[in-house]
Parts: C-alpha cells; sequence; structure tokens
C-alpha cells in the first residue's frame, strides 16, 4: 500500500481536493437545484436507512454523496497518476532525477502492476459515478479521457502544463455537478482558477528537467521559453488565476471570510515566484508542494466559514 501510495503521489491531492470542496459546498448553499433525491444513490440510501436525507448538517450537506465525492477524486487522481508513471516508464528511467526514487524504474512495482492498478481505479471511478447522479456517469469517460490523455502530450506540445491544469479544474465543476445535476457559471469560475493555477505551477517544476527534455525531444514550456520567459509566463498564468478567485467571490456575493482567504491564496501565489529564480532552483519543491498545499487549504478553509458563518 505505501508503495502505490508513493506511486501515485497520494499527498498531491491536496492540490485539487480543497478546490473539489468548495465545488460540493458552493453547490449546496448557491446551486439553484438539488439533484440527490433523484439519483441512483438517494434511492439506494433511502432503501436501507429510511429518512437518511435529515441526517444532514447546515446548507443540505449530504454526507453519502460527499463521500462518492471524494471517492471519484482518489479514483480519478490514482488512475491519472499511476497512468503517468506507467507511460513515462522508460523517460524516468532514462532520468537521474526519477530513476531511482519513482516506483516502475527502480522496480518496486511492475509495470504490469501498474497498468493493472489503472485500470481498476478507472472502473471504480465509473462506477461511483454511476451512484452520483446520470451526469456525472455520462461525462466520466471524458473526465478520463482528459486526465489519462495528459501524460502523453508532452510528446507533442509543450501545451501540456495546460492540459494538467485542465485536468484538476475537473475538480470544482464535478464536484458542483454532483450536488445540482446541472451547469453553472460560478463552479466554471473556480474551475478556470485551478486550471491557470496548476498550469503555472507545473511550468515552476518543469524547470528542473529542461536539458533532460530537450536531450529526449519533449516538449514544455521551459524547453520552448527558456527558464527565464517560462518563469515569466507562469507568472502571468497566476495573475489570470487571481483574476477569476477574485471575480468569483464578487460574482457570487461573498462575505469577509472569501476575501480573507483569496487575499492568503494570492499572497502565496506571489511568494512562489520569489522562491525560484532562473539560476537558482533549490527551493522548486517548496514552491511547488509546500506553497501551494498551504494556499489550497487554507483558501478553502475561508470559502467554507464563508458559506456557513454569518458575520
Amino acid at each position: 500500500m505505501k508503495n502505490y501510495l508513493s506511486l501515485i503521489k497520494f499527498s498531491h491531492t491536496i492540490f485539487a481536493l480543497p478546490f473539489a470542496l468548495i465545488g460540493f459546498f458552493l453547490a449546496l448553499t448557491k446551486g439553484s437545484s438539488i439533484f440527490l433525491e433523484t439519483s441512483s444513490v438517494g434511492d439506494w440510501v433511502s432503501s436501507i436507512t429510511p429518512g437518511w436525507h435529515s441526517t444532514i448538517f447546515p446548507g443540505s450537506f449530504m454526507v453519502v454523496k460527499l463521500v462518492l465525492v471524494v471517492l471519484c477524486m482518489v479514483f480519478a487522481r490514482s488512475a491519472a497518476m499511476a497512468f503517468n508513471r506507467f507511460i513515462d516508464r522508460k523517460i524516468d528511467l532514462a532520468n537521474p532525477r526519477t530513476a531511482e526514487v519513482r516506483e516502475i524504474p527502480n522496480g518496486t512495482i511492475s509495470s504490469q502492476s501498474a497498468l493493472i492498478f489503472v485500470i481498476v481505479n478507472c472502473v471504480l471511478f465509473i462506477i461511483t459515478t454511476y451512484f452520483i447522479n446520470p451526469l456525472c456517469f455520462y461525462l466520466s469517460p471524458v473526465a478520463l479521457a482528459v486526465v489519462l490523455g495528459y501524460s502523453l502530450t508532452k510528446r507533442f506540445t509543450a501545451l501540456c502544463h495546460l492540459v494538467l491544469g485542465l485536468g484538476l479544474s475537473l475538480a470544482p465543476i464535478g464536484a458542483y455537478l454532483a450536488v445540482t445535476g446541472q451547469f453553472d457559471w460560478l463552479p466554471l469560475f473556480f474551475s478556470f482558477s485551478v486550471l491557470f493555477w496548476v498550469s503555472g505551477f507545473d511550468i515552476i517544476y518543469a524547470l528542473q528537467d529542461e536539458e533532460f527534455d530537450k536531450e529526449q525531444k519533449l516538449h514544455s514550456i521551459p524547453v520552448l521559453l527558456g527558464k527565464k520567459n517560462a518563469l515569466m509566463l507562469s507568472n502571468f498564468l497566476h495573475f489570470i488565476t487571481a483574476m477569476f478567485i477574485l471575480y468569483a467571490g464578487y460574482y457570487a456575493e461573498l462575505g469577509l471570510f472569501y476575501w480573507i482567504g483569496s487575499g492568503l491564496f494570492i499572497g502565496l501565489l506571489s511568494y512562489q515566484h520569489f522562491l525560484v529564480k532562473p539560476n537558482d532552483l533549490s527551493k522548486v519543491n517548496l514552491a511547488f508542494f509546500t506553497t501551494n498545499g498551504i494556499a489550497s487549504v487554507l483558501f478553502a478553509i475561508f470559502v467554507l466559514l464563508d458559506l456557513y458563518i454569518i458575520l
């Protein structure tokens, strides 16, 4: 279990999961309809626990549906990361940075086992969406195509970072759809925020492999633009992120806690750009994981406080 958690970098779930929670609770408090009563899971749970709809928290918080949303996040991300490691196993073996630490190149997990792990998680993801609502179930292959397809993109386009961002940006809109069963503008603003946020910090992370990617004829923004220009583009993408975060708060007429959370999130986005310089990549991991992880968790906490505490 420890090896598989390492294979999929389970700790990195901290990037998208807080935004999935934001999408879920926004749907409960701001969504125009609640879809749970007509979903498969609603019928199933009601049959075994009559009156289960009363087992909720303020804002029609639906425990079972939240668990299903979290499971979808875990299954989809596990499939995506394991597929990435499976597809890139030869690249990772050739890369001095990854050859000894990643599980398939160093022999901890076989490539066949990793592929089986991918298939199992894809099946579990689709089954879980079936118990949420029909729309999520019908869209599940599309979501899998995006999150799995990212692993192939660096072989032909430098826009691979945006594809990764697109995959994680499905978290807030997916969670919102799980509750309401319909599209809305509000979760899309948060999805766009995640798209540009993740794309920006993935460019920073890719700086470490610029020379290796050139040798292997792989594509990335650092390879295309060089370190200095790549960092400038990352900075610009995070500026767009900040604009969407601010506009989402204005659009939804959110309160003080939201704006405090937004300030902290945007401040930490800015901070990571002071940590990484074109000639000094020693703090890439601090910028990539620690700073962004703290930013997403803090932001989610303050959004939830704003939704459920009225000052």
